[in-house]
């Protein structure tokens, strides 16, 4: 299960790196894609704290998204 997550944080960390030198667009690219594993993810996900780890992430996306959006 760490594996998993372990991609997924690099990936956010790219996200946020990218916001914060301004590359706005391929921080957006890079949020969709992150999305998308972790509703792949959540779709065969069986074990509850494979779960709440999932929604975690998706919380955090979810205000990314709203402050590139801001």
């Amino acid at each position: 299960m760490k594996d998993k997550f372990s991609v997924i944080k690099k990936e956010i960390q790219l996200i946020i790196d990218g916001l914060a030198l301004n590359h706005i667009a391929q921080a957006s690219i890079l949020l969709i894609k992150v999305s998308e594993d972790l509703e792949n993810m959540l779709d065969v996900a069986v074990d509850e704290a494979e779960l709440v780890e999932i929604s975690k992430y998706q919380v955090l996306l979810n205000y990314i998204h709203l402050k590139i959006k801001n």
